[in-house]
């Protein structure tokens, strides 16, 4: 029996606006994504990460000086103390990264003093620390589960020149960095995606904002929001040359297999995202002499366009990037995690601006009317 005042239902929360927010705009007709009223092609032409990390957290694009201020900040929060480095060390190495990332995040906030505040200004400091150590955490339990010691931030490095030098060990040179700087920016804002939301909601309860980032990455974790472009990544290798390309994409189509980096939910042309990546693709193959990835990635793209008429999105090109940039595949989803982390404190900031608790409803479809019968009569 159903109930005759049922509700309509939005699976998924499908074109539900649940709230009002001046972070991001995207437009997926005109393939439009803006962060506070700036288009993300002249931000990303313009601009450096940590310009665009104190547009969503202050509102506006800083002068030199509040630039260097904020790029100090995150430098001298990116060193990670000895417990958080000796909790890394006892990771298991076989670890999916993302899932050493949730408890690393996790337990981040429990050896930070400021971590139950809601002062307005500690809690702008607490999105410092945690996009500064995200980044820290990663590199560093790359290097532990590879048999090497933790490198030590530079501080006349930028925040995407350390992520490098710490993961690697080595000094990026300038279009390395510049590349990696480029890739957080496009990936540090997406709206009310299932991470950010996941972050909001948490956030509402007056939660605390390492629990909020953790609600985050835990969604970020499934396959149906994050892994993208590691999986692209895969499929790159699995074609192996460009020739090869269009001969795959058709025979995965005929098994009715999707095509990863393709199609999005909100953009119905190309992701401007994408349009940055590619540039950037072919600049770096250039830069590295060895153009086979880009070379793959246009034919599969090629391919695509012409058997479905799909284009990529950001996670397409990203993936080859990260590749030549020299990322272990299985790290890819902890990039976006750091970029991100802008975005996701962003939002818990501007949730706790008018908070509100995230209560919706749902739509009762089970039996009425039932008489529990005695146990000894079941």
């Amino acid at each position: 029996m159903t109930d005759k005042n049922q509700q309509p239902v939005h699976e998924g929360l499908a074109n539900v606006v649940v709230a009002n927010s001046s972070i991001c705009k995207i437009d997926g007709q005109a393939g439009s994504l803006v962060y506070r009223g700036y288009q993300i092609g002249d931000l990303a032409a313009n601009c450096c990460f940590e310009e665009v990390a104190h547009l969503l957290w202050h509102g506006s694009l800083p002068d030199a000086v509040a630039w260097q201020e904020l790029s100090d900040e995150i430098v001298a929060h990116s060193a990670l103390t000895l417990p958080m480095l000796d909790l890394l060390s006892r990771f298991p190495h076989h670890l999916a990264p993302m899932s050493m990332l949730r408890t690393a995040i996790s337990a981040l906030g429990m050896y930070d003093p400021r971590a139950e505040s809601h002062v307005e200004d500690t809690n702008v400091e607490l999105a410092y620390t945690l996009t500064a150590k995200t980044a820290g955490i990663v590199a560093a339990y790359h290097r532990f589960r590879q048999g090497l010691e933790p490198v030590a931030p530079d501080p006349g490095l930028s925040h995407a020149g350390n992520f490098l030098h710490c993961l690697t060990g080595e000094y990026p040179d300038e279009l390395q960095t510049r590349i990696l700087d480029n890739c957080l920016t496009l990936h540090v804002e997406h709206g009310f995606n299932a991470s950010t939301f996941a972050a909001r909601v948490t956030a509402a309860t007056l939660s605390d904002m390492y629990s909020a980032a953790t609600s985050a990455i835990g969604a970020l974790r499934g396959p149906l929001h994050g892994g993208a472009n590691q999986r692209v990544m895969g499929m790159l290798e699995e074609i192996g040359k460009p020739e090869n390309a269009r001969e795959w994409v058709l025979g995965q189509l005929a098994q009715k297999k999707r095509i990863m980096g393709f199609g999005h939910r909100v953009y119905k042309v190309e992701d401007p995202r994408a349009t940055v990546l590619r540039e950037w693709c072919l600049k770096l193959a250039e830069h590295n002499g060895e153009t086979v990835w880009y070379e793959i990635s246009q034919a599969v793209e090629q391919a695509v366009l012409e058997e479905k008429g799909l284009h990529p999105n950001v996670d397409f090109y990203s993936a080859s990037v990260y590749h030549m940039l020299g990322i272990d595949n299985d790290l890819y989803t902890c990039i976006f995690a750091m970029s991100r982390m802008v975005g996701w404190t962003a939002h818990i900031l501007e949730q706790w601006t008018n908070n509100r608790l995230i209560r919706p409803l749902c739509s009762y479809v089970g039996d009425h009317d039932q008489e529990v019968i005695p146990m000894d009569q079941r």
